[in-house]
């Protein structure tokens, strides 16, 4: 294991003349939010964030984070108002936008590399207004916790949980920080560390210190805030991941688990996949998203209702116009009869409800061995396509988000397999009726 550490650590330092380049970027873009700051006077500093100020930033997605910081008395209107116009008239030749997190921020790129301008309060810790409030903490923490041999493995972890898909606290990925990752190596002092210790895992351990009980498969304690459980962020499938490359790679270390990997696609279901696609009026990333994995939630639940075994399902957006809800199911057509199942005999009342309820439409109606008493349905849909068509139709308000019923009256298509999908569409959705990366490694 040793070995294939050192040789990856080698590869994850940027290069002197990276490092060079991202800071002149970075430089360049400090002054010219320092210049706007000064016309407003709930505006009383300003400084570096995240991982380009704390020395753990990835050569390949080095994003420079600018936080100013208000006065605690500005109120919310204004300090949402004031720095978007800090962030767009500060960026005006890059072609800045707006992103959202709790509160909006502006972000634009300068020679390919993205700046953030984000505002937050000016509080004592405990005292949070604002979810970037944190952040500064954060960043002072780690300048003053991690030695420059932990931030390298804080790149190593970086890099090991980038190349197994589980690197990223965006909505749309639900998987590690890079302050989880620095959180990580700062409690277990190195990476050799965190993967022998992640493997041998048990359920609800918890990483750190707190007096607070949280019910997550794992608990990794904030160390500026312990009330708050980092891990509630990451999917339980993320962690799961987690748990098992870390097993993987202390039995057998290789470079493998540093390099991204091909899908090993089942071919032979694409005719299982349901697709659901829909274009969007254009909002914040963060919103989009929360309003399609509810979507797909709920719609999963219909088809199950419906008889159609859903046995995967994902969402994904272009960001841009374009949604699709994927569905993996067991089957997109089923038989279109189907048992219920109904009460015993000696519940009285119930079997008699049951029975009035269902005798005039059932197809056959007999009593089981085991005194439950059973009706034989039949079906309205057998095909996934229809079931879902007419479904959409009749009863949006129950299957979508109140968010999302617009942008479906607009219009949507319902459809099984790959045929009207793009390539890139099709890499997507290939996730569903692929082998996961994470269980390669056990071959």
């Amino acid at each position: 294991m040793k070995q294939v550490i050192s040789k990856v650590s080698k590869n994850v330092i940027p290069l002197k003349t990276i490092e060079k380049s991202k800071k002149e970027i970075a430089d360049l873009a400090f002054k010219l939010v320092e210049k706007e700051i000064g016309k407003y006077t709930e505006v009383i500093g300003l400084e570096f964030g995240g991982s380009f100020a704390k020395g753990t930033w990835l050569s390949e997605d080095a994003d420079i984070d600018i936080f100013v910081r208000f006065k605690k008395s500005t109120t919310e209107e204004k300090f949402e108002k004031i720095s978007k116009k800090i962030g767009f008239n500060s960026l005006k030749k890059y072609f800045p936008y707006v992103r959202y997190s709790e509160h909006p921020y502006v972000e634009a790129k300068i020679k390919g590399t993205k700046i953030n301008v984000v505002p937050f309060y000016d509080v004592k810790i405990g005292e949070w207004k604002s979810a970037a409030d944190r952040s500064t903490f954060h960043t002072k923490f780690m300048q003053k916790s991690l030695t420059s041999k932990m931030k390298n493995d804080v790149r190593i972890l970086k890099t090991f949980l980038k190349s197994n898909g589980i690197y990223g606290a965006e909505i749309a990925k639900q998987g590690f920080s890079g302050y989880v990752s620095e959180v990580l190596v700062l409690h277990f002092g190195n990476f050799e560390n965190i993967v022998k210790s992640i493997s041998e895992i048990k359920e609800n351990q918890v990483i750190g210190k707190t007096s607070k009980r949280f019910e997550t498969p794992i608990v990794i304690i904030d160390p500026v805030d312990n009330n708050r459980n980092l891990a509630a962020a990451i999917s339980n499938e993320n962690i799961g991941k987690f748990v098992l490359i870390c097993r993987a790679f202390k039995d057998r270390s290789t470079l493998e688990f540093f390099r991204n990997k091909k899908l090993r696609i089942a071919k032979k279901y694409w005719d299982n996949l349901l697709v659901i696609e829909f274009n969007f009026k254009i909002r914040s990333p963060d919103i989009i998203w929360g309003q399609i994995k509810r979507a797909t939630s709920s719609l999963s639940t219909q088809l199950e209702l419906g008889g159609f075994n859903v046995l995967r399902s994902k969402s994904y957006t272009d960001q841009k116009n374009k949604v699709y809800l994927f569905f993996f199911l067991e089957s997109s057509k089923i038989n279109q009869i189907y048992s219920k199942e109904g009460p015993d005999f000696f519940r009285e009342d119930s079997s008699q409800s049951f029975i009035s309820k269902n005798l005039e439409n059932t197809e056959l109606m007999w009593m089981e061995n085991n005194g439950k008493i059973i009706s034989l349905e039949k079906r309205k849909h057998t095909n996934a396509v229809k079931f879902m068509s007419e479904f959409l139709k009749k009863n949006l308000q129950i299957g979508i988000p109140k968010g999302l019923q617009s942008d479906f009256k607009q219009g949507y298509k319902v459809s099984v397999g790959k045929k009207n999908l793009s390539k890139s569409i099709k890499e997507v959705a290939s996730e569903l009726i692929s082998t996961d990366d994470t269980f390669v490694y056990f071959n």
